[in-house]
């Protein structure tokens, strides 16, 4: 049976659970048995290669009692869990240890929940679950995949604002961001982990030659995630991608801790993200910033919190919807600020349908530099692939696409896609970033005689189609008549 059909048959059994109601309580279960699976799997690795012992107790471990598919099952399997499992490693003993895995496995299970109510059925997931080994490459490499999909799945079930972000669009962000070994990456709003994980696959692949190197790095990545189960998902996610004892993603909300307490030592070389959008804080999480930013609206104030963590010469990468690049007000005032503490030099304006089915809203990437104003800002207009006219879910946005965008990176010109704005000419507009690209006839300010041609053989068409019709209608209609009298 391949990967993907293990996965699906899963989902399948747990469909037929009557605890388990709906997308999100499914992803739920599948990921608390999945972290034990995988974290059960690099232990057992660990163990083989160094003088490790795991924080959790060996009748809890999933060698003791999930990998023998005679096991125990029924009210027994259900009792366990329940009664011995799930409360034991919610109050998990921490330990003095440098990054204590105790701290990993209380924070996954803290708000995690046993859906299911039949332990016969459960038992059959364990056991498909025991066909993947997490210590083979093969079936990790593939796994990966699967993952994405099943977080891509959670999607349905998420609120307004909560986006999976593409792996394309996170890819390009990060190769042009390029963190670097000896940066400190935060991703503030992490959910599932696609940029952490983009990051992680970037220095190792160019920076790491190492044990050491590699240590260094896996001390270097950092994520805030305030939902549960993302939490859960990124935990999960990171682990597959070898980061041992991932505890510098923590469940937490980054906007609820005042900004003045975030000092020098919370600072970091790279920021990538993608905050949520067109969702509100609750009442008061505004009072955490300095008055003449203060909003409601998640997304201003990540972008207020990612200038203030980032170093001087930091580099940062956001995803952004069309409303903050026009947004007046307390928007227009963030935007003066980024343009004065940093150098916004470049926008990537993506079209239409980048997250479907989700979101038909329209996204930018903003990529800035802090410790230097703004002096110009390029915009890239991103075009859809030739022949297509639409993303989707069965044709989603590639990485390939990008290829244009990185080879213009580093030699810039103006071009169909490209254009620059001084910054002289951004603070004229008020500061509206919503500038469109003057390179291309815009479909609303096209040469009026033009528009009126293409009206003229639009008229044309419409009443040769309708001639046409009333010819069919007529031999129709004679047919008709010509029946009835002949009968």
């Amino acid at each position: 049976m391949s990967l993907g059909t293990t996965i699906k048959s899963i989902q399948d059994v747990m469909r037929k659970d009557v605890g388990v109601d709906g997308d999100a309580q499914r992803i739920g279960q599948l990921g608390w048995l999945l972290f034990l699976k995988i974290f059960d799997d690099r232990e057992q690795e660990r163990e083989l290669l160094e003088n490790y012992r795991s924080p959790i107790p060996a009748r809890l471990q999933w060698r003791s009692w999930a990998a023998d598919a005679e096991g125990i099952t029924g009210d027994a399997l259900l009792n366990f869990v329940n009664n011995d499992l799930f409360p034991t490693l919610k109050e998990l003993p921490l330990t003095d240890r440098p990054s204590d895995p105790s701290v990993v496995v209380r924070g996954v299970f803290q708000d995690a929940y046993n859906y299911m109510k039949s332990g016969t059925l459960l038992r059959q997931v364990i056991n498909k679950i025991n066909g993947i080994d997490f210590n083979r490459s093969q079936d990790r490499h593939l796994f990966n995949d699967i993952y994405e999909q099943i977080l891509r799945d959670l999607q349905s079930a998420g609120n307004a604002g909560e986006y999976y972000t593409p792996r394309a669009v996170t890819q390009f962000m990060v190769e042009m961001t390029d963190p670097r070994l000896g940066d400190e990456v935060l991703d503030p709003a992490c959910g599932t982990g696609g940029f952490l994980v983009n990051v992680i696959e970037h220095i190792r692949s160019g920076y790491v030659k190492t044990p050491e190197q590699e240590a260094e790095l896996q001390r270097s990545i950092h994520g805030v995630e305030k939902k549960p189960l993302p939490h859960l998902l990124c935990t999960t996610n990171l682990l597959l991608h070898g980061l041992d004892v991932p505890t510098q993603v923590r469940r937490d909300n980054t906007l609820t801790r005042p900004l003045r307490d975030y000092t020098a030592k919370n600072r970091v070389h790279v920021i990538v993200t993608n905050p949520p959008f067109g969702g509100e804080e609750e009442q008061g999480i505004e009072t955490n910033f300095p008055a003449q930013y203060q909003t409601r609206e998640t997304a201003d104030l990540f972008l207020v919190l990612i200038m203030h963590l980032l170093k001087d010469g930091g580099r940062a990468a956001v995803v952004l919807p069309d409303g903050f690049l026009f947004g007046e007000g307390i928007k227009s005032r963030i935007k003066e600020r980024l343009m004065e503490e940093c150098d916004l030099h470049t926008i990537v304006r993506l079209p239409k349908g980048v997250f479907a089915p989700y979101t038909g809203i329209n996204t930018n990437l903003l990529f800035f530099t802090k410790g230097r104003p703004t002096r110009d800002v390029w915009y890239y207009e991103h075009p859809y692939p030739p022949g297509q006219k639409s993303y989707s879910k069965t044709r989603p946005i590639r990485i390939e696409e990008f290829e244009a965008e990185k080879a213009w990176w580093g030699n810039r010109e103006e071009s169909q896609h490209a254009w620059r704005v001084p910054v002289d000419a951004i603070r004229k507009r008020g500061y509206n970033l919503d500038i469109k690209n003057p390179n291309t006839a815009d479909e609303d300010h096209r040469d009026p005689d033009e528009l009126l041609k293409e009206y003229r053989e639009a008229i044309a068409k419409v009443e040769e189609t309708r001639e046409a019709l009333k010819k069919e209608l007529a031999g129709a209609l004679e047919s008709v008549l010509l029946a009835e009298v002949t009968a």
